[in-house]
């Protein structure tokens, strides 16, 4: 490209935020078994499609350039500013960076990341003690970690919209539905009534902020809590 605005080709840059926000998920998740390292897998095939285009070619802006130049005439789209889809198509032109979608996208990356956090403490603490996590996180969601990564990649969608993108998101999300779904049914076969009383009680991806945490007898050891 010769265009004076052009603001991508960086590839040096692609890598580095790409490998600092897969290694910053690594060390809140830590991987420890076949299951783990696929949903970090599947975040990490997510981050680089994401970075490739927000600093290395814009394929996006690239293939919808004829369609938005046409509806949106005013907005310089090979600019690196214009990636931000939506702060552009909604009218937002002073720097996209203070948009309404792209402070909620830091809000949802935020959140996402802590849920990994607490819940890879929790379910580490619990365990420690030979014990079902259904404590702390636990008590209000029984799969912090999976919605964790929705979350995140929800946020990065909202901050920079692709086509590759918005593809594999909703088949990212059917897959951490799906490992959820595995991992309740190994919890079922391991613990019977004891988690099928906290399945009851908690939900699955949809935290319930009314629930209090009861105390209860130890259990044995369950790793599999998404």
């Amino acid at each position: 490209m010769t265009h004076a605005d052009y603001g991508y080709g960086l590839w040096g840059l692609a890598l580095v935020n790409a490998a600092v926000f897969i290694l910053f998920a690594f060390s809140f998740f830590k991987p420890a078994t076949k299951r783990d390292w696929r949903s970090l897998g599947a975040f990490s095939a997510f981050i680089i499609a994401l970075f490739a285009e927000m600093y290395g070619f814009p394929l996006t802006i690239f293939v919808l350039s004829g369609w938005l130049q046409s509806y949106f005439p005013a907005v310089d789209w090979w600019s690196h500013d214009a990636g931000h889809l939506l702060e552009m198509m909604f009218g937002w032109r002073v720097n996209p960076h203070y948009g309404p979608f792209h402070i909620a996208s830091f809000v949802l990356i935020g959140v996402g990341y802590w849920l990994i956090s607490v819940a890879w403490t929790a379910l580490h603490l619990s365990q420690r003690k030979h014990q079902l996590a259904l404590t702390g996180i636990y008590a209000r969601i029984r799969h912090p970690q999976y919605v964790g990564f929705i979350l995140v990649m929800l946020g990065f969608l909202l901050q920079w919209p692709t086509l590759l993108t918005l593809a594999m998101f909703p088949v990212l999300v059917v897959m951490y539905i799906r490992l959820a779904r595995h991992e309740e049914k190994e919890a079922l076969a391991s613990f019977g009534e004891v988690y099928r009383d906290y399945m009851a009680r908690v939900p699955g991806f949809i935290p319930n902020l009314t629930i209090h945490s009861r105390r209860r007898r130890p259990w044995r050891s369950f790793d599999g809590n998404g």
